[in-house]
């Protein structure tokens, strides 16, 4: 006979915790080991019960998803990631998979596939609505829609704010060359030849805020 599979569900809203807690325990096959509210508590909570599967929503005030799922895989929790959120947006999916999740589905999905969708991240599989799914596979083929690195976004972020190439080399202990790298970089991956063209894309696609 094979064991429950054991979840860590993560949401800041207590309804939403309660409608997945009530689902899954009356359900044969699942063991809910515990709630978290936030990403931080996700990690410290993971690290305690060491759950086989962690249902993860990812914008939550006091810690987001993404960065949960970037530190359990820096400590390489055991646990698979399974986010579970309301939002398919590039700028959502990308880094909460590029972070490490195991799978992305969105909360409208039918109870079923949910109950499917975590016994394959159980086994290792990766899992995707096809929301998601389709998203992912056209940012991988379009050009202009790689994902940027931490840095380009600070990059980024600065030259929003008109900061010229000489301050933000000086405000990031980097030089005036690898600011331009990083600039060439960041024009060639939103697929845009100036300044003002990467700042007005990035607003576009919720890359900047």
């Amino acid at each position: 006979m094979t064991s429950d599979i054991s979840l860590l569900i993560v949401d800041d809203h207590p309804v939403v915790r309660d409608g997945l807690r009530g689902m899954f325990e009356s359900a044969p096959g699942f063991t809910v080991l515990g709630e978290a509210s936030d990403g931080v508590e996700a990690v410290e909570k993971a690290s305690v019960l060491d759950p086989d599967v962690i249902l993860m929503d990812l914008r939550m005030p006091g810690g987001g998803g993404v960065d949960a799922i970037r530190e359990l895989t820096r400590r390489s929790a055991r646990a698979k990631v399974l986010v579970l959120t309301t939002y398919d947006t590039d700028s959502d999916t990308l880094p909460a998979i590029e972070a490490g999740a195991t799978g992305y589905l969105l909360k409208d999905a039918p109870r079923d596939e949910l109950f499917t969708a975590v016994r394959a991240a159980a086994d290792g599989r990766t899992v995707l609505s096809p929301a998601v799914a389709s998203r992912l596979v056209s940012a991988v083929r379009a050009p202009g829609n790689e994902p940027l690195s931490t840095r380009e976004r600070e990059v980024l972020a600065l030259v929003a704010k008109g900061t010229s190439n000489r301050e933000i080399a000086r405000e990031l202990f980097i030089s005036e060359a690898t600011v331009k790298t990083h600039l060439t970089h960041l024009y060639a991956k939103l697929g845009v030849n100036d300044r003002a063209s990467a700042v007005a894309t990035a607003y576009q696609r919720g890359i900047l805020g």
